[in-house]
C-alpha cells in the first residue's frame, strides 16, 4: 500500500494544473483526495479538465495503493460551499490530514503589460480567491486538525513573494499567502499541526502552455528562461512533507519547492532534477518558527 494510506487530503483548485498534479500524486500514494474546483462539465472552460475527471484519474492512479479521488464542485469564493466541503469531509472521513491551498483566480489580463490603474478593479478577484479563500479553507481545516493533534496545511505560492511578477495584485496576494502560512504556524504549533508555503517556479500547466504560446513576449526572462517542472513535481514534495516525522521543525517557513525536492531526493516524473531559481528570483523571507521565534518581534 502507499505511504499515505489512510490519510485524507483536500486539494483546492484541482480541475487542472498544479492542483490536479498534486491530487494525482497524493492519491497514487494512498490518500483519499477531495478534489475541488468550479469546472464540472467538459468544454465549459477554455482549458481542459473538470473536478470529476481529476477525481476519476486519482482513483485510477490509486488502485494499487488504496488511494482514491472524491470530486466536489466548489467555488472557493463562496463561504457556504467551502463550509459544506469541510462538513462533508468531517462527516464522511472523520479526519483531515492534508490541506493544499492551491485555488487562485488568475485574472484574464494578468500578463498584459499595463500598470495597475489601467487594469480593472476586478483584478481584486485574485485577493478573494487566493488570499481570503486560503484563510477560509484553513479555518475549517484547523477545526478538524487541531482536535486530532496532527495535520499539514500547504499554501502554493511563488518567487513573486520577493520579485515583481505580473502586477501589483498578484504580487500582494502571493506575499500575503506566505505571511498567512507563517502566522498560522505559530497558532497551530501547540496542536502539532504544521503550516508552510511553497514557492513553485514555472510549472508546465495547461495555462502555462497557453500563455507561453499566446504572450511569451509579455513575460519576464526570469520566467521564460526557467526550467519548468511537471504539475506532479510539487505533489511529490508535498507527499514527502506529509510523511516527514520531523515536519513540525519545518512549520512556519516558506520553501522553494525544487530545493525541498533535492533534500528529499525527489526528481520529476521524467527523472529530471529541477533547478532552483533562487539566484535569479530571490530567497524566501520566512524561516521555520522553531528556528526563529517571531512572537512579539
Amino acid at each position: 500500500m502507499g505511504q499515505l494510506e489512510g490519510k485524507v487530503a483536500v486539494v483546492t483548485g484541482a480541475s487542472r494544473g498544479i492542483g490536479k498534479g498534486i491530487a494525482l500524486v497524493l492519491a497514487e500514494q494512498g490518500a483519499t483526495v477531495y478534489v475541488t474546483g468550479r469546472t464540472v462539465t467538459p468544454g465549459e472552460y477554455y482549458l481542459p479538465g473538470t473536478v470529476g475527471e481529476t477525481a476519476a484519474e486519482c482513483s485510477e492512479r490509486g488502485k494499487a495503493s488504496g488511494g482514491k479521488g472524491v470530486a466536489v464542485a466548489c467555488d472557493h469564493g463562496n463561504d457556504e460551499q467551502v463550509a459544506a466541503l469541510f462538513d462533508r469531509v468531517k462527516k464522511d472521513e472523520g479526519r483531515l490530514d492534508i490541506l493544499v491551498n492551491n485555488a487562485f483566480q488568475l485574472s484574464d489580463d494578468l500578463i498584459e503589460p499595463k500598470p495597475f490603474w489601467e487594469k480593472s478593479l476586478s483584478n481584486l478577484e485574485m485577493w478573494d480567491v487566493g488570499v481570503r479563500s486560503n484563510f477560509v479553507a484553513a479555518w475549517h481545516a484547523a477545526r478538524i486538525m487541531a482536535p486530532q493533534k496532527s495535520g499539514l496545511i500547504v499554501a502554493i505560492s511563488g518567487y513573486v513573494g520577493v520579485t515583481y511578477t505580473f502586477g501589483v495584485v498578484f504580487g500582494t496576494a502571493k506575499s500575503a499567502a506566505d505571511r498567512m502560512a507563517r502566522d498560522m504556524a505559530i497558532e497551530l504549533e501547540p496542536y502539532n499541526v504544521a503550516s508552510l508555503s511553497l514557492w513553485q517556479g514555472l510549472t508546465l500547466t495547461e495555462k502555462a502552455y497557453y500563455n507561453l504560446e499566446k504572450s511569451k513576449e509579455n513575460m519576464t526572462a526570469s520566467i521564460t528562461n526557467m526550467t519548468g517542472s511537471s504539475v506532479e513535481h510539487p505533489g511529490r514534495v508535498i507527499a514527502a512533507l506529509a510523511t516527514d516525522p520531523d515536519i513540525m521543525n519545518r512549520s512556519g517557513a516558506t520553501y522553494i519547492t525544487t530545493e525541498l525536492a533535492q533534500e528529499y531526493g525527489i526528481t520529476d516524473v521524467d527523472g529530471r532534477v529541477i533547478p532552483s531559481a533562487r539566484e535569479a528570483r530571490g530567497s524566501p523571507l520566512w524561516k521555520p518558527i522553531r528556528e526563529v521565534d517571531y512572537r512579539g518581534k
